[in-house]
């Protein structure tokens, strides 16, 4: 088996997004069904732009589980690391849209995702370990035995190739979110670009200014910090301290929910064209606000074409200097 340009592993499931906005979810008559869950979609972008891409996930044992593997092979996402628990149903889960920044989110996970059953050994560590990139969550590590058998692909990749951690912070999943950081700084350890907002940053390293999340990010362990600060645009540092400041994209938004998977799709797509890293995050600002003015998430990732497009209408530069 060639190896994948694309693994990444973790929260896989249904999303049934209303279709009406500005309606709460007590009021919305109709919903759309969308493949959903953070890493999962952020193997679909990878797909988009044309890489060979998997996830390792679980789904129950249901029609929504059989939905998720025909949507994947639809969108040219390999499934043969798609396994099936029988702890509970595959997860699905609602919003509510009041454009442009209020996008609660309702998770039916409980008492435990599918997707928080993968077993270390059930783990195929020869393609995560050759796999060009390797995307994994802090979702992922909020609870065993999928903390363990995160932990163990990323120990077993020992930094191959490129190795990105979304610092992917819900606290609604962490029993004890008090034990995150310790956590997070073992996967830490073994990552080569860490991803996140503002928020999630504070959580992996008790800083919330942006240059000192970042500077606390690279001393982690990993030799590209990328913090994502909202309107105020993107940061990424580099080990050598090389600074790229990317500024907001104007979009009108129609969900944001969907621009930070697309966000990462574009950014692995820059990692495996080797580009700079200005090119690279201001091409992953740029779909990630094409995705925001979208309704969906997976099926709303954009193209090479349509991010270069929107680059071009934004004519918009990145600011690079010494920190």
């Amino acid at each position: 088996m060639m190896p994948f340009e694309m693994l990444t592993m973790g929260r896989v499931g249904v999303d049934v997004y209303p279709l009406q906005s500005g309606v709460g979810l007590a009021e919305v008559t109709s919903f759309g069904k969308y493949l959903g869950g953070s890493p999962t979609n952020v193997a679909v972008a990878a797909a988009r732009y044309g890489h060979s891409a998997a996830v390792i996930t679980k789904t129950g044992r249901d029609p929504f589980g059989d939905f998720v593997r025909t949507a994947l092979d639809g969108y040219g996402v390999d499934s043969r690391f798609v396994g099936t628990s029988d702890i509970a149903p595959t997860p699905v889960t609602f919003c509510e849209i009041f454009p442009p920044d209020d996008f609660p989110l309702y998770f039916y996970r409980l008492p435990k995702a599918p997707d928080l059953d993968i077993q270390p050994g059930e783990l195929d560590l020869d393609a995560v370990r050759e796999a060009r990139i390797f995307w994994m969550t802090g979702t992922g590590l909020c609870e065993e035995p999928s903390r363990s058998a995160t932990l163990a692909a990323l120990a077993h990749r020992a930094k191959a190739g490129a190795t990105v951690f979304d610092l992917d912070w819900r606290p609604m999943f962490w029993t004890d979110p008090s034990q995150a950081r310790a956590y997070y700084a073992e996967a830490l350890r073994h990552t080569t670009v860490a991803v996140g907002n503002l928020d999630e940053c504070e959580v992996a390293t008790g800083e919330r200014d942006p240059y000192a999340a970042a500077k606390a990010l690279l001393a982690a362990g990993v030799e590209l910090a990328v913090v994502k600060q909202g309107p105020k645009g993107v940061l990424a540092m580099d080990g050598d301290g090389q600074v790229a400041e990317i500024p907001p994209v104007p979009v009108d938004v129609v969900n944001g929910l969907g621009a930070g998977d697309a966000f990462g799709g574009a950014l692995c797509h820059g990692l495996l064209a080797g580009w700079d890293t200005g090119r690279m995050v201001a091409f992953a600002n740029a779909a990630g606000a094409i995705v925001a003015g979208r309704l969906a998430c997976s099926d709303a990732m954009p193209t090479e074409a349509e991010v270069d497009s929107k680059l071009r209408r934004a004519s918009l530069t990145s600011t690079e200097r010494k920190a």
